[in-house]
């Protein structure tokens, strides 16, 4: 099933474009002309990039008025659950990775969704206990896992903030009040996804008012999302999983006939927002931190760099870097998918994967000139003994990400989600829904071995997600992070390459022709030079595809001289700052 996931095209993949956004304010115009102009955002005190100009202009106000990160941040996630709510919202999930400007010290807050107490390992097989088609389990309440992201705005608030709480929605709800102008990436997102998104009446009407998709340049408001925000901004975080809020998510999982979940209220007022210590991996004198389990992310593009620091850097322009980068991938990969999962329910050898010493023997790997022709799990350090057998999860690409740092010196990179385009696609009260239970495994053993990843009541999907926040000295000189299913991966890891070994700003490496190879089949951006390096790789013994690879990646740079952001042109976000 892993190998389905490469060949799939989610509806997340459809382009965009910036609507009307230059009309918001001088600096989103003079932002959209710099991303268009392949040029960096500069500034001194402060900083934001995040997917939609409308939720950067919210979050650069609450920053620009003494906010810290924190604040920015909900300012930020609030705006994008309403401009983009195909890729992430109130319904999702989130991974934050913070350091702090005082104390020097990182940390990250775990707000990923978790399954029902009433699920089981069988939650996607049929009555054979064969594993459901991914879309069959994916539309309705089956696929809906307990939502985290207003807790760990909360959480992070709580930690963190400055800012009057209440203040912090005023953006979103004035814009779902008075309307926001519907980008032509959301509608070209609904256009495309039709049968789907039209299976539930509330988002029915929402996505196609008058039985027509929402269209690009019309002005859509959202009255219901408003009255949850208010309640939020009144109330606090807590509003949200118990009362009024709460029985509507359980109605809408449970009450959709064709495809009922199991949600409860219980399952909502005991979620919990977990502080965990971040994962870093060494790669060229600097430390690569980033979110442990669920997230295969900080591991996984940890393990590709420190193996990549195993050897010297190669220039953009070989081949043989590239064979390296994707064989470190595809071994990294191989770890990923036997070993990594919700370290709360299975044990992990966290520690083992990102040990130096494992590291030089997988790179040992690398020192070859062709492609490997067999990539298997390796065998890192555990504290114990445990056999588990490899994960068949589906990740489709959705997500957004947003990257801030503020003028006390604190840095943030938060990738938040509602798994697949459009989630679930049920909508409840103005913000749809989840399907992140759909990243576990739909098998839970394989020849009677256990997988990792599989389903359990009250346990953490494995994501991919990697929000990122490189260090030298214990100082940040790169926040860092991108949507995009488990490419997500392989977006950061390449990024982070091109900026460090090749010297790129932060817009160029963002804006750089991907590369990724997960699985074995090396994906090439199709309509970029990188297309052009298909029989170079082919040559070198790789299988080979030209293909969309929509990234969002969105990145600050902390230099001596300043801050400077970059935005992914493929998306329509900026970086704005002062």
């Amino acid at each position: 099933m892993a190998q389905q996931a490469a060949d799939a095209v989610a509806p997340e993949q459809a382009g965009g474009g910036v609507g009307g956004f230059a009309a918001i304010s001088p600096q989103v115009s003079a932002a959209l002309e710099a991303k268009a102009a392949g040029h960096p955002v500069e500034a001194q005190d402060w900083m934001v990039a995040a997917a939609n100009p409308h939720a950067v202009a919210a979050g650069a106000e609450v920053l620009r008025n003494g906010g810290t990160a924190a604040d920015a941040m909900i300012a930020v996630q609030t705006v994008l659950g309403l401009v983009e709510p195909q890729s992430s919202g109130l319904g999702g999930g989130a991974f934050l990775v913070w350091h702090d400007g005082e104390s020097g010290e990182i940390t990250t807050l775990d707000g990923r969704e978790t399954a029902p107490m009433a699920a089981t390992p069988q939650l996607f097989q049929d009555a054979e206990g064969e594993p459901l088609g991914f879309w069959d389990a994916v539309v309705g309440g089956r696929s809906v896992g307990v939502p985290g992201t207003p807790a760990l705005m909360q959480a992070a608030h709580d930690k963190w903030g400055k800012a009057e709480w209440s203040g912090l929605f005023g953006p979103a709800i004035e814009l779902a009040e008075a309307g926001f102008e519907v980008s032509p990436r959301l509608a070209q997102l609904v256009a495309d996804d039709p049968l789907r998104l039209s299976r539930q009446a509330e988002a029915a009407d929402y996505f196609f008012p008058d039985m027509a998709p929402l269209a690009a340049g019309s002005t859509k408001t959202n009255p219901d999302y408003a009255k949850v925000l208010k309640t939020l901004a009144s109330e606090g975080a807590s509003s949200f999983y118990t009362g009024d809020i709460a029985q509507g998510i359980v109605d809408t999982v449970t009450g959709f006939e064709a495809n009922p979940g199991v949600l409860s209220l219980a399952d909502l007022e005991t979620y919990e927002v977990k502080e965990r210590t971040a994962v870093c991996a060494p790669f060229r004198g600097h430390e690569v931190c980033g979110m442990g389990p669920p997230s295969s992310g900080a591991l996984t593009v940890g393990q590709i760099l420190g193996m990549l620091d195993a050897s010297q850097p190669g220039t953009p322009e070989e081949a043989q870097t590239w064979r390296k980068i994707g064989d470190a991938s595809r071994l990294a990969f191989a770890d990923r998918g036997r070993y990594m999962a919700d370290s709360d329910y299975v044990p992990m050898p966290t520690k083992g994967l990102v040990d130096p010493s494992y590291l030089s023997d997988r790179a040992a790997l690398l020192d070859r000139e062709d492609a490997l022709t067999e990539v298997a799990p390796g065998q890192p350090a555990w504290d114990h003994a445990m056999l588990l057998a490899d994960d068949e999860s589906l990740e489709f690409p959705s997500t957004s990400h947003i990257s801030i740092v503020d003028s006390y010196g604190n840095a943030l990179s938060m990738t938040t989600t509602i798994e697949n385009g459009f989630g679930s696609r049920l909508m409840t009260q103005g913000f749809l829904l989840n399907n992140e239970l759909t990243d576990f495994s739909f098998r839970s053993h394989d020849e009677g071995v256990p997988i990792a990843n599989r389903v359990e009541p009250g346990k953490r999907p494995r994501s991919s997600m990697a929000p990122t926040i490189v260090r030298r000295e214990g100082t940040p000189v790169l926040v860092i992070g991108s949507p995009g299913g488990s490419r997500i991966i392989g977006y950061v890891a390449q990024a982070i390459v091109a900026h460090i070994d090749w010297g790129m700003d932060v817009q160029q490496a963002v804006a750089m022709p991907h590369a990724v190879n997960r699985f074995g089949t090396y994906d090439l951006e199709a309509g970029t030079d990188m297309a052009d390096r298909k029989s170079q790789l082919e040559e070198l013994g790789f299988e080979v595809n030209i293909r969309d690879l929509n990234s969002g990646l969105h990145a600050i740079a902390l230099t001596e001289t300043g801050l400077q952001g970059g935005a992914d042109p493929r998306r329509e976000g900026i970086a704005l700052g002062e």
